[in-house]
């Protein structure tokens, strides 16, 4: 379960709206809870009430009240004061903050034009992963907050998220070169009224209104505004028959950096999910999380899956694609955790098809592509993810596709085949990272074979085990010869170079594998049996 710190709080909420003005016991301190406090809270409180949260909000308090109540924690206890106050008054070198430096309590200062109706819920929804953990994109508790900084990150640039009314709903973290609109935005204020003009006189708003293309709008020297790019939330009906349901908009400001080069499919893909994010209430949102985990197959078995797919939005038929996606143990990749990639998946997904969904089962990830239009650009599509998580997050991964998966009762079969693809190829880091059950059978049926026979003790061959134990007790390399001899289809020169010693050294190593095992290598039978056995530890778990 993780910990939220109070410089993991102040990160959240944009040092547009809150600055850290004193910290005597750090910014690592840990806060798991906060609450809005009153003037008459604080003074019937002064000198004896246990605070009940970790952070104090002080709404309406003047700041001599909380000169004085900061001075009254002195004599209290650690636990009798809170960790953290937030306030509209304080500045640096204010009284308010000497006193809080005295007191031990960190002071936070909020802008005088934040709104706390909007700081107080998003405080909560922060401080909430400290009791359910940090969701990702593809989990029932994901949020709009969620969704701005993974698109931030993914098209890096600064987000927001505004309904229909340009009322901020969420926001990423902002830099140095935020301009003023931005801020404005954030702390719930109207933007400049030239700039809106000048957006209406562009045409932007009818673009966003009318379509949805991510619509470039260049900075504006004279209006102190950098450039954007933005794209419209909307909601197609689920016939089809009805114009899409405008939402709002998600906006990207450039900072001071350029844009990702794929940063209108992300805009894309973030808009898809903000209008579900949007139009569903959170128990529908922890509902939608489980019906697609159902229909996965991984809530257990009896789903009444046309019910399901009706709750979804799904078509009744295909064709469709199931694809999923597995990390390479050992890969190298700083941001290559299961969330992050899960959240960066289904923004692609969600740009490649809007009706798309996608969740995380035991570590791997599923995405469900209905009625594509063709199996090559669903093969293209996941290769071009692959090497762009390779090159982005330096993260190997392996995707497995299942196509013409005629109605969703099918995907969770889908699953199952792509799961024995991945089981089958989950460690190779080289050739197809691409694949299908069909092109890699060989190797599925392999794996599986191997598994199998693994899991009987009574068809161990223990002459194999007694090579293993001559070659640790007298450090010599049989397995490695005999191995390599195999592999060149008994061709012992070419067995000799690839072990690189004299063929006649290699004829005499075999010669003693022969006599230790007790096998004829010359003998075709014998030959199969040894290769699966040596095969047998490689492939076996704990090995």
């Amino acid at each position: 379960m993780d910990v939220v710190t109070l410089g993991a709080l102040l990160d959240a909420l944009d040092s547009a709206v809150v600055g850290l003005l004193e910290a005597p016991t750090g910014d690592d301190v840990v806060v798991t809870t906060a609450e809005l406090v009153d003037g008459d809270e604080l003074v019937a409180g002064r000198n004896a009430r246990t605070p009940l949260s970790d952070v104090y909000l002080l709404v309406g308090v003047h700041e001599d009240d909380a000169v004085t109540w900061l001075h009254s924690l002195g004599s209290t206890a650690p636990e009798a004061r809170p960790k953290v106050v937030m306030t509209k008054h304080a500045a640096r070198r204010s009284s308010m903050a000497a006193a809080a430096r005295r007191a031990g309590v960190a002071l936070v200062a909020v802008h005088p034009d934040a709104r706390w109706n909007q700081l107080f819920p998003l405080i909560q929804r922060v401080l909430r992963r400290t009791r359910v953990g940090d969701p990702d994109l593809l989990a029932a508790e994901t949020d709009l907050f969620d969704l701005a900084r993974i698109t931030a990150d993914n098209a890096a640039g600064m987000v927001s998220i505004e309904d229909v009314h340009s009322h901020v709903l969420a926001y990423s973290a902002s830099d140095e070169t935020a301009d003023e609109l931005r801020t404005l935005s954030i702390l719930g204020r109207e933007g400049p009224q030239d700039y809106l003009r000048a957006l209406r006189d562009w045409g932007v708003f009818d673009r966003l209104r009318d379509s949805d293309d991510v619509v470039d709008i260049p900075p504006h020297d004279e209006l102190g505004t950098e450039h954007r790019l933005a794209v419209s939330i909307r909601q197609p009906s689920l016939d089809g028959t009805l114009p899409p349901r405008n939402l709002g908009t998600i906006w990207l400001q450039q900072g001071n950096t350029a844009f990702s080069d794929d940063a209108a499919d992300v805009l894309r893909g973030a808009s898809a999910i903000a209008a579900t994010l949007i139009s569903r209430t959170l128990d529908a949102s922890t509902t939608h999380g489980v019906l697609i985990q159902r229909l996965f197959g991984a809530r257990g078995t009896g789903v009444d899956v046309p019910s399901i797919a009706s709750a979804l939005g799904l078509p009744v038929d295909g064709p469709g694609a199931v694809i999923g996606f597995a990390l390479v143990p050992g890969s190298s990749a700083p941001v290559a955790d299961l969330a992050t990639m899960g959240s960066a998946l289904r923004l692609h997904a969600s740009a490649f098809r809007r009706d798309s969904i996608a969740t995380i089962v035991d570590e791997r990830a599923y995405v469900l592509l209905p009625r594509y239009s063709s199996p090559t650009a669903v093969t293209a599509w996941t290769r071009q993810l692959v090497a762009h998580f390779e090159t982005r997050y330096r993260a190997v991964l392996h995707a497995a596709i299942a196509l013409d998966i005629e109605h969703p009762g099918r995907v969770a079969a889908a699953r199952t085949e792509v799961d024995r693809v991945l089981n089958g190829t989950a460690t190779s880091t080289t050739g197809t990272r691409v694949t299908t059950l069909a092109e890699s059978m060989t190797a599925v049926l392999l794996g599986e074979s191997l598994t199998v026979l693994h899991s009987h003790p009574e068809l161990h061959d223990p002459r194999v085990q007694a090579l293993f134990e001559y070659d640790e007790n007298k450090g010599s390399s049989l397995r490695q010869s005999v191995e390599a001899f195999l592999y060149e289809h008994g061709d012992v020169r070419a067995a000799a170079r690839r072990v690189q010693v004299h063929p006649n050294t290699l004829r005499y190593r075999l010669r003693r594998v022969e006599q230790i095992v007790g096998i004829d290598l010359s003998d075709r039978a014998d030959r199969l049996l040894l290769e699966l056995q040596l095969a047998l530890p490689r492939n076996s778990p704990g090995r």
